[in-house]
């Protein structure tokens, strides 16, 4: 059998969601998944030196914002010495912010600055450097638009795409949140691009929902990356091994798996992290399972800590889950 390739199956960069303790988390449940950071500016990097130091395991990549090329290129070097999978940089982030400091989706009209950016980045390491992007922005939407974002790109050093498969708007009046459900998503326009390029990866990202729609997709593009469900039912993350990448399933229990990670969270609570950030991801993987209401409204009672440390509040509100 072919080794499968890293990108086969990955999850999405999401603000304020894909820390260091969710990926750790995560790593509990995939082995061979490619999980992204959230996105972080290249300033960032450059201001906070131990900003990439939270890697957190193998097959890791970097998201980067930015539209600075020498940045760019310099926060590359450090990720890749640090041991990340692959750097992807951010071209499909519709936020106000993202427009007002021009990064993002904004980018997708700019062909010099993008085509300096990739470049310089490629230039600079081995690893792959990848773009997470959209199909369009605003009236930009057509199929001979994106070929030719995809064309320039390409030739600057990139040669995989991640495509969200709906454009972008950029209107100060459309909030960032609205843009992840409207316009309508476009898969075929992704298919329809993989045709044209064979010989670049193009992954496919938005509103895929179950195993099913997975396998459909990757009868058609190289990959498949998802964001939002996982972040609402980790457990899927459970079958992604064996499922996708014909690996051992995790036989584990989500109690089992709890438990195993219980050293970790105290040497975490000992450096003064809140159990709460810790643990964010964790909330929603006991969904479905008796007893999950009454976990989450133990750890978000904040009246429970005042008489006890984090890892007893985790312990009493793990004792509500009846785990098959």
């Amino acid at each position: 059998m072919n080794k499968i390739p890293y990108y086969r199956f990955s999850v999405a960069p999401m603000l304020k969601r894909t820390d260091k303790y969710c990926r750790y988390f995560y790593r509990k449940l995939t082995k061979h998944a490619l999980l992204y950071t959230e996105m972080i500016h290249s300033n960032a990097i450059i201001n906070n030196k131990s900003i990439l130091l939270n890697n957190c395991g193998n097959n890791i990549a970097l998201q980067l914002a930015g539209n600075n090329p020498k940045i760019l290129s310099l926060c590359s070097k450090k990720a890749e010495k640090l041991g990340y999978k692959e750097i992807n940089l951010n071209v499909g982030c519709p936020s106000i912010n993202s427009q007002k400091n021009n990064f993002g989706a904004c980018l997708m009209k700019q062909y010099n600055i993008l085509s300096d950016c990739i470049k310089s980045m490629s230039d600079s390491v081995s690893i792959p450097i990848t773009i997470k992007t959209r199909i369009g922005i605003n009236n930009d939407d057509s199929y001979t638009f994106l070929c030719k974002f995809i064309e320039i790109l390409s030739n600057s050093g990139c040669n995989i795409f991640i495509i969200h498969a709906r454009k972008a708007l950029l209107f100060n009046k459309v909030k960032t949140k609205i843009n992840l459900n409207i316009p309508n998503l476009d898969y075929k326009v992704v298919y329809k691009i993989k045709k044209k390029f064979p010989n670049i990866k193009i992954l496919i990202n938005g509103g895929i929902q179950n195993l099913k729609e997975v396998k459909k997709h990757l009868k058609y593009v190289d990959g498949v990356m998802m964001g939002r469900k996982i972040f609402n039912n980790p457990k899927f993350l459970m079958k992604i091994d064996q499922e996708i990448f014909h690996q051992k399933y995790i036989s584990y229990s989500p109690l089992e798996i709890i438990n195993s990670m219980f050293s970790y969270i105290e040497k975490e609570l000992e450096k003064g992290i809140h159990l709460k950030r810790i643990i964010f991801s964790v909330l929603n993987f006991f969904n479905g399972i008796n007893g999950s209401i009454n976990f989450k409204k133990y750890i978000n009672n904040k009246n429970n800590y005042f008489n006890n440390s984090g890892i007893q509040v985790l312990n009493k509100a793990l004792s509500y889950i009846k785990d098959i």
